[in-house]
């Protein structure tokens, strides 16, 4: 994956909205015009939603925004047929009417696409609920019946408050101008992470010298390129250290540092804690 690709959805076929089951997830990073709603069914992974990255599993919902770029990317040993599944709502601003969502009854569901441009994961009783009801309107035949227990679902998904604003910049996609280019190197971090990461292919990708590319990068995302690769390795050691068991050389190498005392020090730097400090104090919080 080079950049957040564009994605033409198909036709609805005169239906409000495109709801579609899923037995893999090939998507790239990419974005639409069309809200998401994702559930995954089941699988477990990385999904990147803008500028956030985290691991999901089994009953991850997710709510997209318009032209929010997003991919769930699942771990290697899942690529067999029947080991990851999902059902996927897509739907525009418009899905009603042009004015429909502008009702005083419809507040409530304008206020939570509003929320949605910065990417939304629902949790606890929330996701476990509407997970239930989710594969149920998949199943739904009657068009009528599909679209008001739809209405109804994002009428709970807007009053609930157990959710968590993911990319709280909102980073918005569109198809030319600056923000493609740092989607395209968004699209190269994201892929190759847990690899070399070199800065002169990340120019080269966008058509640019190394010395220009790093102003540039610096102006537009107010950080370095460094950083930024950075800040995602580190967000997923966190998460394993979380998570797993494993050594801390490992979840080293695994994400792509090269060196396990640089590692340390990058580590503490963002962190106030070494990576081991940091999982005993997590743990002791948790348990």
């Amino acid at each position: 994956m080079a950049r957040a690709a564009f994605e033409a959805l198909d036709p609805y076929n005169d239906n409000s909205f495109l709801l579609r089951e899923f037995r893999e997830f090939t998507a790239p990073y990419h974005f639409h015009p069309e809200h998401e709603l994702t559930l995954i069914v089941k699988g477990k992974g990385n999904r990147y939603v803008g500028n956030h990255m985290d691991i999901y599993s089994s009953g991850d919902l997710v709510l997209i925004g318009t032209n929010l770029p997003h991919c769930w990317k699942i771990e290697n040993n899942q690529e067999e047929e029947n080991e990851v599944a999902s059902i996927v709502i897509q739907f525009s601003n418009d899905f009603l009417g042009t004015d429909f969502l502008a009702r005083p009854e419809l507040s409530q569901i304008l206020d939570l696409l509003e929320r949605s441009k910065h990417g939304i994961q629902f949790l606890n009783h929330t996701a476990e609920e509407i997970t239930n009801r989710l594969v149920l309107l998949a199943k739904e035949p009657n068009s009528f019946k599909r679209l008001i227990e739809f209405l109804e679902i994002l009428h709970t998904l807007a009053i609930s408050k157990e959710y968590i604003l993911l990319d709280k910049h909102g980073t918005k996609a569109h198809q030319s101008g600056k923000t493609e280019r740092i989607n395209t190197v968004l699209g190269y971090i994201i892929d190759n992470y847990k690899n070399e990461i070199l800065l002169d292919h990340a120019a080269a990708l966008v058509n640019m010298t190394p010395n220009a590319f790093c102003k540039y990068y610096k102006k537009t995302t107010k950080k370095t390129f460094i950083e930024t690769v950075t800040d995602y390795r580190i967000n997923y050691a966190i998460q394993q250290l979380i998570n797993s068991d494993k050594s801390i050389s490992d979840i080293c190498f695994e994400n792509g540092f090269g060196d396990l005392s640089h590692f340390y020090k990058l580590f503490k730097r963002k962190m106030k804690l070494s990576p081991l400090k940091y999982r005993k104090e997590f743990r002791k919080d948790t348990t």
